[in-house]
């Protein structure tokens, strides 16, 4: 496993001293699959952090575990100092999170689902009314701010759902597959969103499985495999002079075909 920012300089925004997250010796098993292995991690603050891996790897268990939503076995997470599962309410006022499989209360419209989220998190009704406003704006739903969520397309709801993390401004945001049926001009408009929030001294935690995504957006990434953290570190450090894919790949051992099978395909 690879030793997280050992040998490599960070620019001087991030943090190391006062982490975004730090996971120590986290497990999961489900039955008799240990979906999470003795899985030690460190995320600076201030940086766009990539969460890669294959199917099955681990990484929405993970996410889940660092944001509270499901208990590890053992082993424990930090957010910004406070401990997950010691602290909870502490360490989840300070997140936004876009989970996998996202319910929302999709009776409601877009704007009144973003005020509800404003105001459990502590917000006035006014202070969260004008937030959700200037976040539907911003993702192109303004015209669909009095729509019920459940009429919302998958990429719209999508939008809402990454809106929900945003609007009480959090510190940390982690973001399942944030990009994932979103079009190619709502996509653009988030990777500014979400530089705009690095910027200022936010940190993301993002998973996905499009490796150029990940290359072009984020400038700290981790890869997981069968539960075991592979490499984890800046950037330039883990594609170790290769694009990220193929680094990738050979991390978590690709298969080819080799000319094996599917000899019908494409002939008539």
């Amino acid at each position: 496993m690879t030793e997280p920012y050992a040998t490599v300089p960070l620019r001087p925004a991030y943090d190391l001293a006062h982490p975004a997250v730090e996971i120590t010796g986290l497990h999961k098993n489900f039955g008799s699959k240990r979906a999470v292995d003795n899985l030690i991690m460190t995320v600076p603050a201030g940086c766009m952090f990539g969460f890669v891996g294959p199917n099955g790897a681990g990484k929405t268990t993970t996410l889940s575990m660092i944001t509270g939503l499901l208990r590890p076995d053992y082993g424990t997470v930090r957010v910004l100092g406070h401990d997950v599962w010691q602290n909870p309410a502490a360490a989840k006022a300070l997140m936004g999170v876009l989970p996998d499989g996202l319910r929302l209360f999709d009776r409601l419209s877009g704007l009144e689902m973003l005020q509800l989220s404003g105001e459990l998190h502590g917000l006035s009704s006014d202070l969260a009314s004008q937030r959700g406003t200037e976040l539907l704006g911003a993702l192109g739903l303004l015209a669909d701010a009095n729509t019920i969520v459940a009429d919302y397309s998958a990429g719209m709801t999508k939008k809402i759902g990454l809106a929900c993390a945003l609007v009480h401004n959090p510190k940390l945001l982690i973001l399942d597959e944030p990009f994932e049926a979103v079009d190619p001009v709502s996509g653009q408009v988030i990777r500014e969103i979400l530089k705009q929030f690095v910027a200022a001294n936010g940190t993301v935690i993002m998973s996905s499985h499009v490796m150029e995504l990940v290359e072009t957006l984020c400038d700290v990434v981790g890869v997981i495999s069968e539960g075991h953290l592979l490499a984890a570190g800046p950037l330039e450090l883990v594609r170790a002079g290769k694009s990220l894919q193929d680094r990738f790949v050979e991390l978590v051992g690709g298969r080819e075909l080799n000319g094996e099978g599917l000899s019908w395909l494409g002939n008539s």
